[in-house]
């Protein structure tokens, strides 16, 4: 994502760790959001060629969904298509609120918080902009389902049901997005946040379910620095969050074979959602969450 002259300050407000001292989720999910909106509104605009002649530059005011998100993918500049037919495909937020989602190490947030607070700054976001919008929780099966909804009080609905879980519990990807899928009578956006630390090739095709049915998918992996490289690890006492199995190790005597077996894991997810249509995103709980929206937006207007 580019970075333009003028934008670090107001970048640095949305950063996780500067989001978590505000005190209530929906503060926070404010502030990503309009936070966001200031970064579209001081983007640079320079001219364009005739290959935008059908667009126009952005400007202060103009609601993000109207940006041409596969021209920003070119150009790394805002524009708004002059002509924009409006769409009711209704989003959908499913997120894992199994125990491996508590974890966190030395970030200020878990990979909990981090997911809770992307799904209530997307709520936000759509719900201004008169979109609907739905909330899904799940672990071994859908714990909680809010169908999508336009209403500007459905948001109250929503960052209650956030707040008042918690997470533990196993995973079975598989059967949660089954049991949502029985749920889904419309064609709808699903955007799916987990950690996807499960075997790739089932997540894949629980994903692979979803678009059989003609959804579109956006799967949001949401990890732990920490996980990617156990760089910093000291020996310790490790327990699987999920299962409760402990085990004494050094990361220094597997550091290159874990390394190994992460990259693996993620060359699996990422050509096995590129292979059905699914737009595959990897974040990690020090990741500004103005990325999180950008994504979001770019498949939800960019085709």
């Amino acid at each position: 994502m580019p970075v333009y002259p003028g934008e670090t300050r107001w970048r640095e407000y949305l950063k996780p760790e500067v989001l978590m001292r505000l005190q209530s989720l929906e503060l926070r999910a404010r502030a990503v959001v309009e936070g966001f909106l200031i970064g579209l509104h001081r983007s640079p605009y320079h001219g364009f060629s005739v290959e935008f002649a059908e667009h126009r530059q952005y400007q202060p005011g103009d609601e993000p969904r109207l940006i041409d998100w596969k021209v920003y993918a070119r150009t790394d500049r805002f524009y708004v298509k002059r002509f924009e037919q409006e769409t009711n495909v209704r989003t959908l937020l499913a997120l894992d609120c199994s125990a491996s989602m508590g974890f966190r190490y030395k970030s200020p947030v878990s990979k909990w918080d981090y997911a809770a607070l992307c799904a209530a700054a997307l709520a936000y976001l759509l719900l201004r902009q008169k979109d609907a919008v739905g909330l899904a929780l799940y672990d071994t099966e859908l714990r909680a389902y809010q169908p999508p909804s336009a209403r500007a009080s459905h948001f109250s609905v929503l960052l209650e049901l956030l707040q008042s879980a918690e997470p533990k519990g196993q995973t079975q990807l598989a059967t949660a997005l089954s049991e949502l899928a029985e749920r889904l009578h419309r064609r709808s956006l699903v955007v799916v946040m987990s950690d996807f630390l499960d075997d790739p090739a089932e997540s894949v095709a629980a994903l692979r379910r979803l678009r059989a049915q003609k959804h579109e998918v956006l799967a949001f992996q949401i990890l732990e620095p920490v996980e990617r490289t156990l760089a910093g690890a000291r020996a310790a006492e490790f327990r699987d969050l999920e299962t409760g199995e402990r085990m004494v190790v050094h990361p220094s005597f597997f550091y290159q074979d874990y390394q190994r077996a992460f990259q693996h894991h993620q060359r699996q997810l990422a050509v096995g959602c590129a292979e059905y249509g699914i737009d595959f995103v990897e974040l990690d709980t020090t990741t500004p969450f103005d990325r999180a929206l950008q994504q979001y937006l770019a498949k939800r207007y960019g085709r």
